[in-house]
């Protein structure tokens, strides 16, 4: 075993996979130890100094966009909090942070100025370096990814993957000033379809699938319910940080607030009155303002490294980052995107759907997410078990390193170790999903 370890941290440290198909970001199970509920037994990783571990997650409140908490905040002020908190979280110096990597979809230049203003704010110095990503709604997973997929590759030992996203000023779908539509993508049937309306996206998943309204409300209402009751018992107290701002009302002054906690769910959402609700995007049409994901503000930082660098720093690892995909889909139907994509990251360290304790898989619409749930054959009690993006909403860039955060702070209260799965869709037609393994108490 021993000898095995020195072989595969050899491979690791050359940026290579133990497993054919696989990339410098998976891992291999050398040995199963059992568990009574599950079909087969666990997966068992040799541990590597090569690993990438997370030794922070943490978050702001989501909230809604142009009348939650948040409608007057900038976006680098709450990116600001998020870097403090996890630099704070984890004990690190932000001296010693080597890359800093932030998803953004809708801010010009996807965020790379505010975000580099948002590093000096909170005192992050200059030597520290920062690039942007925009990645449709997995900005912020492809950001810990790229973060991850940087420390494999030798070139930095520990980094910030983080998102951010105010929909209050910067509203999806608005094009960008300069910006000209070339004439001949409409002569191309797939260009065409990226510019097919999200909503329009969702509404064609329901009719090919047979996704009925029922099923698509029955999400929403599940969806609000587990978020209320967690929100209630404050479980979401670990991973959030209160965020001090302002609101300004109708006449322009403004009021100190602290905001800590989301303020999009919605306690007592029935079937009743999700159904009640019509269409938003096509006449007789499933997909509802009930049954959709919310537009929301937010941020969320995560701190990955090298587990050697964490152990020599005496940082604690709270997950490790064990596989990531990306994976192509028709633009029209954008929405399936994880039903393709946890499959390939799943297959790539060995692992099946049965290996998974948990799966935060982006509810964008319900539409998408009862597809890739049921396509995937995903018991619902491993689905979002505090909530999704129906009730906690979805700032675009934000959303895949918040769902790092609520992931790993559920599996520390579970305390055994398991395995989790982070995935969402992706705007044009693709589907993004990463392995996280918490190694328990």
């Amino acid at each position: 075993m021993h000898r095995a370890g020195i072989i595969a941290g050899h491979l690791n440290a050359l940026g290579g996979s133990v497993t054919a198909g696989g990339g410098p970001l998976v891992s291999v199970p050398v040995a199963a130890a059992s568990s009574g509920s599950r079909k087969r037994p666990v997966p068992v990783f040799l541990e590597t100094s090569d690993d990438v571990v997370i030794v922070s997650a943490l978050r702001t409140p989501i909230c809604k966009s142009k009348r939650g908490g948040f409608k007057d905040t900038l976006p680098d002020d709450l990116l600001a909090v998020v870097f403090n908190a996890v630099i704070k979280d984890s004990g690190l110096k932000p001296s010693a942070i080597q890359d800093i990597c932030v998803g953004n979809v809708n801010q010009p230049g996807s965020g790379a100025m505010i975000s580099r203003m948002a590093q000096f704010m909170c005192g992050i110095p200059e030597s520290v370096t920062l690039h942007s990503v925009n990645r449709f709604c997995s900005s912020g997973l492809q950001a810990c990814a790229s973060i991850a997929a940087s420390i494999k590759a030798g070139y930095i030992d520990v980094g910030i993957g983080a998102g951010v996203e105010s929909m209050s000023l910067n509203e999806l779908g608005r094009l960008q000033p300069g910006f000209v539509l070339n004439p001949r993508a409409l002569a191309n049937e797939l260009a065409a379809k990226v510019l097919i309306p999200m909503g329009i996206t969702s509404e064609n998943v329901a009719e090919k699938y047979g996704v009925t309204r029922e099923k698509q409300d029955r999400m929403a209402e599940l969806s609000h319910s587990k978020a209320a009751k967690a929100q209630d018992e404050g479980l979401f107290n670990a991973e959030i940080v209160p965020v001090t701002t302002f609101l300004k009302d109708k006449d322009g002054n403004e009021k100190t607030v602290v905001i800590s906690k989301d303020d999009g769910v919605r306690p007592g959402t029935s079937m009743q009155v999700l159904s009640n609700l019509k269409p938003a995007f096509k006449e007789n049409g499933s997909t509802t303002a009930g049954n959709s994901s919310q537009t929301s503000d937010g941020a969320a930082a995560v701190i990955l490294a090298r587990r050697s660098f964490a152990k020599k720093n005496n940082l604690p690892i709270i997950g490790i980052f064990r596989s990531f995909a990306v994976a192509g889909v028709p633009p029209e139907v954008m929405g399936i995107g994880p039903a393709y994509a946890i499959p390939v990251a799943l297959e790539r360290i060995g692992m099946t759907v049965d290996d998974i304790d948990i799966f935060e898989i982006n509810e964008a619409f319900a539409s998408q997410a009862v597809y890739c749930v049921e396509k995937l054959g995903i018991p619902m009690e491993k689905v979002n078990p505090k909530g999704g993006a129906i009730a906690l909403g979805h700032p675009l860039g934000c959303t895949g390193s918040r769902q790092v955060a609520t992931l790993l702070h559920e599996m520390k209260r579970r305390g055994k170790r398991g395995f989790g799965v982070v995935s969402m869709c992706i705007g044009t037609g693709m589907g993004a999903a990463a392995v996280i393994e918490y190694p328990g108490h």
